[in-house]
């Protein structure tokens, strides 16, 4: 739960972001720009993955350039069911759902928790209880 409401959060911030480059997408206010991350975010759940693949042979075709339209029409249809947001034509709703985007990324990037893959130190140290496989190398390509 605490994960969805940073990402909505995170998703606001990124429409208010765009909406202030002056690109063609507009919101009247920060409860807006709430609403319309929600019915974003739910767009996305729901409807995106269906689009994605009913339009899977043109996406192919594409080389994947058809996500932009398919990103530009959620943002549209949230346009159309929030009242204050506002999406000024196709054009301004693909360059919008880049800078969106691009922004969620930026903020998650800052904002996420960071994961570390590389096993700690200490780890390798007793492999009793560990899952790596401590080898040494005795020489031409022989291991023990």
């Amino acid at each position: 739960m605490k994960n969805i409401i940073i990402k909505w959060i995170v998703l606001t911030a990124a429409i208010i972001i765009t909406s202030y480059l002056n690109i063609g997408i507009a919101v009247d206010g920060l409860a807006t720009a709430f609403f319309a991350a929600a019915v974003l975010g739910t767009l996305n759940v729901l409807l995106r993955p269906v689009a994605i693949i009913l339009t899977l042979p043109v996406n192919i075709l594409s080389l994947g350039l058809f996500t932009f339209v398919i990103n530009a029409s959620m943002l549209i249809l949230t346009s159309k069911l929030i009242h204050g947001f506002f999406v000024d034509g196709f054009f301004a709703a693909i360059i919008g759902s880049l800078f969106i985007s691009f922004v969620s990324w930026i903020i998650t990037l800052f904002t996420s928790e960071k994961i570390s893959v590389a096993p700690e130190k200490n780890n390798l140290k007793d492999n009793s209880d560990s899952e790596y496989i401590n080898l040494k190398d005795k020489g031409n390509g022989k291991w023990e």
